[in-house]
């Protein structure tokens, strides 16, 4: 099945680890076949991890565009994990974290990703935070 994108002029993917911009003007590709694929507003740069949930979506992102550095993401994740699920206690909170657990573990990290940024909105009530880099809102999905 093909997956249909629309990027804004100037809009950044990186696709397979390459990072592509788009030109000045608003255009569609098609891609026909499975790749990894992030939009520019779901990459979160190393120096923003700055929140807990940030340390948690960072190593799943890094699984998902670098299959050959897994094992080095994946003990990663697995002590931020440990250490947001040490902290969380919110009964919905702690499902949507076993949730992206089960997501890793099948090795579907674009959905893992995806439930992470549901976290967002969790942790920038819980602690009040105005985000900076990845955004939680609803609206920039």
């Amino acid at each position: 099945m093909a997956l249909k994108i629309s990027l804004k002029p100037g809009e950044k993917i990186v696709v397979n680890g390459a990072v592509m911009v788009n030109g000045d003007r608003r255009s569609t590709l098609i891609l026909q076949n499975k790749a990894s694929l992030l939009r520019e507003k779901d990459i979160l740069l190393a120096e923003n991890v700055d929140t807990p949930v940030k340390h948690v979506y960072f190593p799943i992102m890094l699984m998902y565009m670098d299959i050959n550095g897994f094992d080095k993401y994946y003990e990663q994740y697995v002590l931020r994990m440990t250490e947001l699920l040490g902290v969380v206690e919110d009964p919905a909170a702690r499902t949507l974290c076993v949730a992206i657990s089960k997501d890793v573990m099948d090795g579907e990290f674009y959905k893992a990703l995806l439930k992470c940024k549901k976290m967002f909105e969790y942790e920038n009530v819980r602690l009040n935070y105005v985000p900076e880099g990845l955004s939680g809102d609803p609206e920039d999905q």
